[in-house]
């Protein structure tokens, strides 16, 4: 297994966010967390990325306890991550906003074996705004920029949070078609997402989290065709 989380707890203040939180990725699989808005999903992502300090619990990549890590160590085993609110800074070019990540990288052997041309495979229209400012990319070029950015980290293990949010529909198959080129390079993808829908088309897995909890794992069909899972993840 890829990527293993073990009975995390995370509050905030006093406030428990996740309650005993486990899960697994394997290596090339895309993995979807499934739920209402505010249920954890996010939590989980940032928690996996280093961002959120867990309570207790374990996790684990490729076998190491990374628990304790920074974040920017677990980038250096291999991670990477495309937040929500895709973080572009306005005033740098995209060709900027790609390099913090390989200034970030320089001299590791990942970084060796990196080659911009395979993201440029995966998003073509970046090579046509690589000089513009992020002040003046639309939501949907932002968020490929924001995913350029975590790809060019070389990473494992790619983990998306919301990455469909907004997209209109034909921007939205753009993207699907993408995480499925990002898929066949080898790279594994855990992802957030509040639409059942939307990851029954993407993912080979699914979690629902409800409330801090994992509540159901099985293929994003199973949901579908279950009324109580449906009512749970679309209200």
């Amino acid at each position: 297994m890829l990527a293993e989380i073990k009975n995390i707890d995370f509050f905030i203040d006093s406030i428990q966010i996740l309650r005993s939180v486990s899960l697994g990725v394997n290596e090339g699989e895309i993995v979807c967390l499934v739920g209402r808005n505010g249920a954890g999903k996010s939590s989980v992502i940032k928690s996996i990325i280093g961002l959120y300090s867990t309570k207790s619990g374990k996790i684990l990549f490729r076998g190491r306890d990374i628990t304790n890590l920074f974040p920017r160590d677990r980038v250096f085993l291999g991670l990477a991550y495309s937040p929500e609110d895709m973080r572009i800074f306005s005033e740098l070019t995209v060709e900027e906003n790609i390099n913090l990540s390989l200034w970030i990288t320089s001299g590791t052997e990942r970084l060796k074996k990196f080659s911009i041309e395979r993201i440029f495979d995966i998003f073509p229209e970046i090579k046509k705004l690589m000089k513009r400012k992020g002040l003046y990319l639309s939501g949907g070029e932002k968020k490929m920029v924001s995913i350029t950015r975590a790809l060019a980290l070389n990473p494992t293990l790619l983990l998306l949070d919301e990455p469909f949010e907004g997209l209109a529909p034909v921007v939205f198959s753009r993207f699907r078609e993408a995480l499925k080129h990002i898929k066949d390079l080898g790279i594994t993808i855990l992802l957030a997402e509040s639409n059942v829908r939307t990851a029954s088309q993407v993912a080979d897995r699914s979690y629902i989290v409800e409330r801090g909890e994992i509540v159901f794992e099985g293929k994003p069909s199973e949901i579908l065709e279950n009324e109580r899972l449906l009512k749970l993840v679309s209200r």
